[in-house]
């Protein structure tokens, strides 16, 4: 069976004392189980403070990023084994942020997953197409490309620290909405795609999460489809109600 996993990504919000408050109030109105994957996702600076808050709890603490060298002269940016150190087992890779204001390729993914494979950490592969990919019909395209150069050079048996979460980038902030019939619709692609590089056991077991504005009052039908196991929340995280509304709604 295929994990159910809502992860928040806090983006660049919350100084430590916000962080706080949001970690306290999922703690206190989260109380865990229904075979849910419970994931929050700070800055660099709050990682350590989440890891600990959490520590007796079953939310889980994800890194945004990570740089795909070990170490050395990279002024500002942070490894795999710094963030194993302070307890962090997950990352976020190739959200459509990075690909687009910093110019992150497929090429430089492929890198960061590897190391992020190295240090046995669980990796969140993002993936999707922009507005214009959508409306000239090469969507299934572009998301194939990015899985092919960015993920399927991985051994077989690095498939169980794989995450895939889908983002419509042209459904974020641009007015248009993705309905839960074309959510399904990428997402059977993407486990199609995973089948024929992979094989089926591999892509029935890979869990694809939902990234395209879910929030509270929409997260149970699109939750509901056959391909979606989850979201990738991003302002609804923000808020623990709404937050844990679409926990509940899975």
């Amino acid at each position: 069976m295929r994990d159910k996993i809502v992860a928040g990504n806090w983006k660049m919000n919350n100084d430590l004392a916000q962080a706080e408050d949001l970690l306290s109030k999922i703690k206190n109105n989260w109380s865990g189980g229904g075979g849910v994957r419970v994931i929050v996702a700070p800055s660099f600076t709050n990682l350590y403070h989440a890891f600990e808050s959490l520590r007796e709890t079953s939310v889980e603490v994800a890194a945004q990023n990570m740089n795909e060298n070990e170490s050395g002269a990279f002024t500002g940016e942070v490894s795999a084994q710094m963030l194993t150190s302070v307890g962090v087992k997950t990352v976020i890779l190739g959200h459509s942020e990075r690909r687009a204001i910093y110019k992150e390729t497929d090429e430089l993914l492929a890198k960061k997953v590897d190391a992020a494979l190295k240090n046995n950490m669980e990796v969140i592969f993002c993936c999707g197409e922009e507005l214009n990919d959508r409306k000239s019909k090469n969507h299934f395209n572009v998301v194939k490309t990015q899985l092919e150069k960015g993920l399927f050079h991985i051994p077989t048996n690095a498939w169980d620290k794989i995450v895939i979460a889908y983002e419509p980038v042209w459904a974020i902030g641009t007015g248009e909405t993705a309905s839960p019939e074309q959510a399904q619709e990428m997402h059977a692609f993407i486990r199609k795609t995973v089948s024929e590089k992979s094989g089926e056991e591999i892509a029935n077991q890979v869990a694809i999460l939902y990234g395209g504005s879910v929030k509270p009052g929409n997260a149970e039908e699109i939750f509901a489809k056959e391909d979606v196991d989850g979201g990738l929340i991003g302002g609804a995280s923000l808020k623990a109600e709404d937050f844990l509304s679409i926990v509940q709604a899975i």
